[in-house]
């Protein structure tokens, strides 16, 4: 898989978009702002995954619920959008534009496969991959969580995990499906890193307990 993935970089080499975190978390700010002024219809309304309304000939919401913006509440927009920036561009960091762009890539085209699949489609999921693959590569990274409580990354990551299964859990089988899907390059990139850290973290809970035995 990984070889794949590899040829399927340097195929990506030409369309890679330098600072893609950067332009995708503009145009959900400028969606936002958008939704405020007083226009004739909602700029959201015009923009979400509708297998329905695409079928009328709207082709455009194919890709335009990638740029909805993730909150309607102001301050929370600024963290939000900061905290995909910042996590987007270390990724890009790690991994270069090219791969970095070939996840986001595959993850659109897995949540318009979805979208077809149950009708609707949202970037939610592949957001929240995002800060686990962050989480993963970069575990003992500190954020300052209300400016002043510092948590490694690996505990949000967890964090992160745990609301997931919950969701899944709790969600209908539309919203399963398209968590799935979503997740689906988060596996494909680091499944394999994913199932050596969890070797890693059972070796060490086994050796614990025989200590205190």
């Amino acid at each position: 898989m990984q070889k794949f993935l590899s040829r399927l970089e340097w195929k990506m080499n030409r369309f890679a978009v330098r600072d893609l975190m950067k332009y995708i978390c503009l145009m959900m700010l400028g969606v936002f702002v958008l939704d405020y002024l007083p226009l004739r219809e909602n700029a959201s309304n015009l923009l979400y995954f509708s297998r329905e309304l695409i079928f009328q000939g709207q082709i455009w919401r194919l890709i335009t619920f990638i740029i909805l913006p993730p909150t309607g509440s102001l301050i929370w927009i600024i963290i939000s959008l900061y905290f995909y920036y910042f996590i987007g561009s270390a990724l890009e960091g790690r991994w270069g534009s090219a791969r970095f762009t070939l996840y986001y890539v595959i993850g659109i085209i897995c949540n318009i496969a979805a979208g077809f699949i149950t009708g609707y489609a949202t970037n939610t999921y592949l957001n929240l991959s995002l800060l686990l693959c962050f989480a993963l590569m970069y575990p003992d990274h500190e954020f300052m969580v209300m400016f002043f409580l510092p948590i490694k990354a690996k505990w949000i990551g967890i964090a992160d995990a745990v609301l997931l299964v919950i969701m899944f859990l709790r969600g209908g089988w539309n919203s399963r499906i398209g968590m799935v899907l979503s997740l689906l390059p988060f596996f494909l990139f680091l499944g394999k890193e994913l199932l050596l850290q969890i070797k890693l973290v059972w070796k060490r809970l086994q050796y614990r307990i025989h200590v205190k035995r």
